[in-house]
């Protein structure tokens, strides 16, 4: 082998070295990504979880404020009191056929 060829050998090998170590950390860092949005999309999913706990426990609180006749929302109970005797007329009209 010619002196060049060998040292193009050499550059050629020193080059291929360094894409495959660049490679394994590319790899290392995507598994790393990936494991990072897995953990967020968990903790996004458990705070979603204690958004609709919260909410259903300000919609309870209001509505026991209002059936204690606490401020604006007493209208509102008033008609949801209303909607629910409804629906019990209906289902004892259809119990009574």
């Amino acid at each position: 082998m010619s002196g060049q060829g060998y040292e193009e050998l050499i550059v050629l090998k020193r080059k291929l070295d360094e894409l495959f170590h660049r490679y394994n950390d590319l790899k290392s860092e995507v598994t790393d990504l990936k494991n990072g949005n897995e953990d967020l999309k968990n903790r996004l999913q458990e705070r979603e979880d204690r958004i609709k706990d919260l909410e259903i426990k300000y919609e309870r609180v209001k509505l026991t404020g209002a059936l204690l006749g606490e401020g604006e929302n007493a209208t509102e109970a008033k008609k949801k009191i209303t909607e629910l005797v409804r629906e019990i007329d209906r289902c004892v009209a259809l119990l009574n056929r």
